[in-house]
């Protein structure tokens, strides 16, 4: 058999062999995502989408958008495309009372004469609305409301949403056009403002502009670390007529076999009468307080689809909906005092202690004051009567004060609560950098607090994972002089922990023994357990992925730091800045003497072509996406970088690329390679 035959063939096999996997992966996600029924453990998944990576890496040529792996993200956008909807996303009318309901009921009545009108209810979630197209069952657009009649299409981004099918079940309408809200789920969103606030970061405000926000970002690969979600909410009645589904409610269950998340068990009731309504409004009036996402009321529809369209739409809205809107709740109470935090970057955040108030469904004994410009706008003093609201339905915050019960006047008023100007923990003078909100306390060696704040974070589950070793545990140890750094922990001998409180010799053995485990993790999780200000999980990982070592790291400078995607001028500085700091360093020399990993586990390239590249990626290709030729270039032994520097060897263009860019590669005489030599070279033509 002739030598080309042979390649064809086998070539062949491995589009095939692609094919398949994109096949699988895309049924287990839709079995775990939306089914809640899967068939393979993690692992297993994992492998197979590794084993696809590793071969649309090397066979760009048969790139697809709608490939599983497209969820991680990756495509970079300096704009998003303006769409025309093809009909007007609109907005509904707003009610607040039962009174309101009843009159719509009857003016919805009076335009269906001698009909019987059902009512489909559900939850109106507090996200972003989205419209999806699809197109031979593959999603092609995700447009945003905008103005209602032109939105922007946000589809790389929303692509990384895994409740979200990038390839329909079969039988679905092709093609679909189909609307949902996007929003962030609260757990998700604590656990995202948690790392924030731990980094030093300013915390969002809430899960709504949060997740809008995060649709608008330019990367979507710091999408695809943020958990979104998306539940339908309309279904384009044209589309469904061809279905022959009558009604709102039959199409909802139709979205969930075509592979949707829809609302499941009482989310999505149907009603006959305004009592039956209103009863729905009741229950979720209370019962939205359990729920793991934001809500802001209920919309109630007209359910048949014919009588949706003799009904029609005012300029504005649709007359055959209208969303009950919850009243934003606000409790008063007495503010008793105000402590002050210290995290482990040395941020300080006042917190408001409450005598307790019920609020939301919870008993509320504290709020955030975030910092101390917060705490001047409000001019708070012990014992005043404060309003508080769940910010985002989640985190206390107190938003006025009740200044028809002020404590005095004049000499007799109470002095202001001001900010403190030493540290609370120790003493150590607080200093506020020119352009940010919070105070920090600069003692980090010495000050309890930021100690055991960085032992508990580097003892956490997504840092070392250490397991028997909890926050009481901590602060024994730090109490009793035993551990000072994060380093101690490698030297604690048996002896040092019996003798702590509740310490007997099982607890004992399982602390050192989760100790020892923790030195086989990985390095991107130990170079996050450092606890670097502005390094976050996925700087981490950018960072340890693109210098490959922690020597590397130490000796990286300013500009190299920079220079790696991802990184921006205040994350660099802060990595370079850390790395200069001779008690850090010397705390780094015995982690890496007690035998944690310090290097990138690297998986052997596919070939060698690349190897000893330092690459900029720039530009639209034809044949493959950004992100796949830069997976094409790791993949053959090369590393990427963010921009071009002095030490960049090569540029892959595409079209588009930006002149400044160009420019540079020609004055610091950088090959500038295009997208067809660079397929030669890698053996890909």
């Amino acid at each position: 058999m002739r030598w080309a035959n042979v390649r064809y063939l086998y070539k062949m096999d491995v589009r095939a062999r692609i094919e398949q996997l994109r096949e699988e992966l895309h049924a287990h996600n839709h079995r775990y995502y939306v089914l809640a029924d899967p068939v393979v453990s993690d692992r297993e998944f994992d492998a197979l989408l590794e084993e696809l990576v590793g071969l649309e890496a090397s066979h760009p040529e048969w790139k697809d958008p709608h490939s599983p792996t497209q969820r991680v993200g990756g495509d970079l956008t300096d704009k998003f495309e303006k769409v025309a909807h093809r009909s007007p996303m609109l907005s509904l009318s707003n009610t607040y009372n039962a009174e309101e309901v009843a009159q719509w009921v009857e003016r919805v009545k009076g335009g269906l004469p001698d009909e019987e009108v059902e009512f489909v209810m559900e939850l109106k979630y507090d996200g972003v609305a989205i419209s999806l197209w699809y197109e031979q069952g593959n999603l092609v657009r995700a447009v945003t409301r905008g103005d209602g009649t032109t939105g922007e299409d946000v589809r790389a981004n929303v692509a990384t949403i895994r409740t979200l099918p990038l390839q329909l079940q079969a039988g679905a309408p092709d093609p679909l056009e189909i609307r949902g809200e996007i929003y962030f789920p609260w757990p998700d969103f604590e656990a995202l403002n948690l790392a924030r606030r731990e980094a030093g970061e300013q915390e969002f405000a809430n899960p709504r502009n949060t997740a809008a926000g995060t649709l608008k970002l330019q990367d979507s690969k710091v999408v695809a670390t943020r958990p979104l979600d998306c539940m339908i909410y309309n279904i384009d009645a044209q589309t469904m007529s061809g279905a022959e589904v009558e009604c709102h409610s039959e199409a909802v269950a139709m979205a969930k076999v075509w592979g949707f998340k829809t609302p499941e068990g009482r989310r999505l009731e149907v009603a006959q009468s305004v009592e039956e309504v209103m009863g729905f409004v009741s229950h979720w009036n209370e019962a939205r307080h359990r729920l793991d996402f934001a809500i802001d009321g209920i919309v109630i529809k007209v359910n048949r689809y014919d009588q949706q369209k003799r009904l029609g739409m005012t300029a504005k809205s649709p007359r055959w909906a209208i969303a009950f809107k919850f009243e934003t709740e606000r409790v008063r109470t007495e503010l008793k005092s105000v402590r002050y935090q210290v995290g482990r970057t040395g941020a300080v955040t006042p917190v408001a202690e409450l005598d307790p108030v019920q609020l939301g469904g919870t008993t509320v004994k504290k709020a955030s004051l975030h910092n101390a410009d917060q705490m001047a706008r409000l001019d708070l003093r012990e014992g005043d009567m404060v309003f508080v609201e769940k910010g985002g339905e989640i985190i206390p915050k107190i938003v006025g004060v009740d200044r028809s019960e002020a404590h005095g006047e004049g000499l007799f008023a109470p002095p202001a609560i001001s900010f403190p100007a030493a540290c609370p923990s120790c003493g150590h003078h607080l200093r506020r950098k020119e352009g940010e909100a919070q105070h920090h306390c600069p003692n980090r060696i010495d000050c309890p607090a930021q100690v055991m704040g960085r032992i508990e974070h580097f003892i956490s589950r997504k840092a070392m994972n250490v397991d028997g070793l909890g926050e009481e545990t901590v602060k024994q140890l730090v109490e009793a002089g035993l551990v000072r750094d994060v380093a101690d922990l490698y030297s604690l001998q048996k002896e040092d922990l019996l003798p702590l409180e509740r310490m007997a010799e099982k607890s004992a053995d399982n602390l050192l023994q989760g100790l020892k485990q923790s030195k086989s993790v990985p390095f991107e999780r130990v170079l996050f357990a450092f606890g670097i200000r502005h390094v976050g999980e996925t700087v981490a990982k950018l960072l340890a992925r693109a210098l490959g070592s922690l020597t590397a790291v130490r000796q990286a400078t300013l500009e190299e730091v920079t220079a790696i995607e991802g990184m921006g001028p205040v994350i660099a500085e802060s990595v370079t800045t850390q790395f200069q700091e001779e008690a850090f360093l010397q705390m780094l020399d015995r982690l890496v003497s007690s035998g944690l990993q310090t290097e990138v586990i690297v998986k052997a390239p596919v070939g060698d072509a690349m190897e000893g590249e330092v690459v900029v990626v720039s530009g639209v290709f034809d044949t493959m996406s950004r992100d796949e030729a830069k997976a094409a270039v790791t993949a053959h032994g090369g590393r990427l970088v963010g921009s071009i520097s002095s030490k960049t060897t090569m540029v892959l263009a595409g079209e588009n690329m930006g002149p400044s860019k160009l420019a540079k590669a020609q004055k610091l005489e950088i090959p500038v390679v295009g997208e067809q030599d660079f397929l030669r070279r890698i053996g890909n033509i």
